[in-house]
């Protein structure tokens, strides 16, 4: 099982850059970009409140749950 980060998905949807939206929630473009890979261990809940109030989306659109060996 793992959580899958589809930040990349909203962000091209909202035709934004990942530096427009970590100016926008005062957060650092590495941080951000750390998330965005995946590599990212935990994400603070006003962290991810902030970034769903800019692309106006819910956590569901930026996290997904997967199972292992489940086709994509």
């Amino acid at each position: 099982m793992s959580i899958i980060v589809n930040l990349d998905v909203m962000l091209a949807k909202r035709k934004m850059t990942l530096t427009e939206l970590s100016e926008q929630i005062d957060l650092s473009l590495n941080n951000l970009s750390v998330l965005k890979t995946g590599k990212a261990r935990a994400i603070r809940f006003s962290t991810l409140e902030k970034i769903c109030e800019v692309l106006e989306c819910q956590p569901g659109d930026i996290l997904e749950y997967r199972i292992a060996n489940q086709p994509d």
